[in-house]
């Protein structure tokens, strides 16, 4: 199964829409299939005095509220008609995360193929029922959340859709301490019916986004910059281009590693049975009429003889003839 990797550009294009269009370039170069945007309008997301969250204050002016800072990282109608269409020349899937009924309705306007629903948003039961309306693929992210709130989310987008939901692990600190991954959570949205699953990763490496490929994840997302220095909330805590073509590549090699549930031999070890596994040989030479134990035999490469598991066969048995030591032993030989 392939994983379908996602590069969360957010709001990482600093509300340059020229920028935007870098983000896309370097994310399709880097190898991801999809890069996901942040729809929204400040005055209906955070209420004016709102203040910054604490990862927020870390990496951003702390005088400024984060109304101030979410308006300065708007993109207007107009730019994501040419997000999108850069999108399509690249052959790269656009997808955004709404947070108001209005954002809902625009890209529904824009005509997208799917929707990305934040931590913050998995408890807010009504938006949940007014986006999965739309009969859209969800991907939805669990941050912040409990088990029962995550079934409570998957229960009313199941009700209104039957579309793809992808309900991606996600711890929401940025950035998130391996310890708080919780891999295994995976294992536990796997027994939820009718879902795929994935992971949305905000740890500074990449090892906890190989652990859930190995897991069987359906997708993974990963914030993307193309310069980790630049001034917003979430560059610093972003994979830059060659940072996030590492994480592909990663991702690619453990797809390959993983293999198939079957356990058989590859091409190549059939390839190397004949000079790795041992026939049944005789461990001396041994004289006609000589009765048969154990201690007469050996199990020697090449495989070209009987199996050592027939060596039962000849134990208690009277040599017919004569025979050399590592010569192979015969049934004709008794």
């Amino acid at each position: 199964m392939k994983t379908y990797i996602i590069a969360e550009v957010g709001v990482n294009h600093n509300g340059d829409v020229k920028i935007a269009h870098k983000l896309i370039e370097e994310a399709k170069k880097a190898g991801a299939d999809c890069v996901k945007f942040q729809t929204f309008k400040a005055e209906n997301l955070v209420t004016k005095n709102a203040p910054k969250a604490n990862y927020q204050l870390k990496v951003t002016d702390n005088t400024e509220s984060q109304y101030d800072m979410l308006k300065s990282l708007e993109l207007k109608y107009d730019d994501y008609l040419e997000i999108i269409e850069h999108c399509k020349k690249l052959d790269i899937d656009f997808m955004s995360t709404p947070y108001s009924f209005e954002d809902v309705d625009f890209l529904m306007n824009l005509k997208v193929d799917s929707f990305k629903i934040a931590s913050g948003q998995l408890t807010e039961l009504p938006f949940l029922e007014y986006v999965s309306k739309n009969k859209k693929p969800i991907y939805l992210s669990t941050g912040m959340s409990n088990m029962s709130e995550v079934n409570a989310a998957v229960e009313i987008i199941s009700k209104n859709s039957k579309s793809e939901l992808v309900v991606f692990q996600c711890t929401t600190n940025y950035p998130s301490d391996i310890s708080e991954a919780n891999i295994n959570v995976i294992d536990s949205y796997k027994s939820i019916p009718n879902i795929k699953v994935g992971y949305s990763d905000h740890v500074v490496n990449n090892f906890a986004c190989f652990a859930a490929v190995a897991k069987g994840v359906h997708a993974i997302e990963k914030h993307f910059t193309i310069d980790k220095s630049l001034p917003g909330p979430d560059h610093s805590c972003s994979l830059n281009p060659k940072q996030f073509q590492d994480l592909v590549y990663g991702i690619r090699q453990i797809e390959k590693s993983l293999g198939l549930f079957k356990k058989l031999p590859t091409k190549k070890e059939t390839e190397n049975m004949f000079g790795m596994k041992r026939s049944l040989v005789y461990a001396k030479s041994i004289k006609k009429g000589t009765v048969l134990n154990l201690k007469h035999f050996a199990f020697k490469r090449p495989m070209n003889g009987l199996t050592p598991n027939e060596v039962e066969f000849f134990i208690g048995k009277k040599l017919n003839k004569d025979v050399e030591g590592d010569t192979k032993v015969d049934y004709n030989d008794i």
